[in-house]
């Protein structure tokens, strides 16, 4: 149960690599991008968001594409719901995470493990673009056309181990998460493109009771 877990986390973070198009940041322009970030993090009390997914995976000539829907609501409450080609949820809420795997229902308590706590911190983080924690991570900026992008490499031995590198990828204009990429500790990654975002809509709480 804890290795398949594991993956799914891994899976829902995601991007692409723009390499190419990539500028470092002055610290002027940093400091300017973290708090226009904050600034905007700080309104968002709940966002829905669908979403697109790919896995790539080494050994495969094309990515495993996933969709769904994606919603979050402060503090901590945050529900993935895999659509296509499956139905698959899982819920984040109150120290626990609650998985639906169409219709089998099982349940782990973030508690027991101190690295599902730094994961559902990251995943949370990813979505509503709080992460710039330089004690947790070792964090780089970039400009892209359009986009902005924060590069954070996890400083804990333990979870480096599972997540290389971590890539947000900024609307310039919004300053709001549009990309997430992970870099595994082998060569591959999995990617998650944000569209149709709504941004604080009244949802109740229901929602996320998988």
């Amino acid at each position: 149960m804890q290795t398949k877990i594991y993956l799914f986390l891994f899976l829902i973070i995601s991007g692409f690599n723009l390499s190419a198009q990539e500028q470092k940041m002055t610290d002027a322009e940093i400091a300017a991008f973290k708090q226009d970030v904050n600034v905007v993090s700080k309104k968002i009390k709940t966002l829905s968001t669908d979403f697109v997914q790919y896995k790539h995976l080494d050994f495969l000539s094309k990515d495993i594409e996933t969709s769904g829907k994606m919603i979050f609501k402060e503090p901590a409450l945050l529900q993935w719901q895999y659509k296509k080609p499956y139905n698959y949820s899982i819920v984040f809420k109150n120290g626990k995470i609650l998985i639906n795997d169409e219709g089998k229902k099982s349940a782990v308590d973030i508690g027991n493990s101190k690295i599902f706590a730094r994961i559902n911190k990251l995943i949370v983080g990813s979505v509503s673009g709080n992460m710039f924690d330089d004690k947790e991570f070792t964090i780089s900026y970039f400009k892209l056309k359009g986009q902005n992008l924060a590069k954070f490499i996890p400083k804990d031995a333990t979870l480096k181990k599972y997540i290389k590198q971590i890539e947000l990828t900024f609307d310039k204009d919004e300053a709001t998460v549009v990309q997430v990429k992970l870099l595994e500790s082998s060569e591959d990654y999995t990617r998650i493109v944000l569209k149709n975002k709504v941004i604080n809509a009244k949802i109740d709480d229901s929602v996320f009771t998988n």
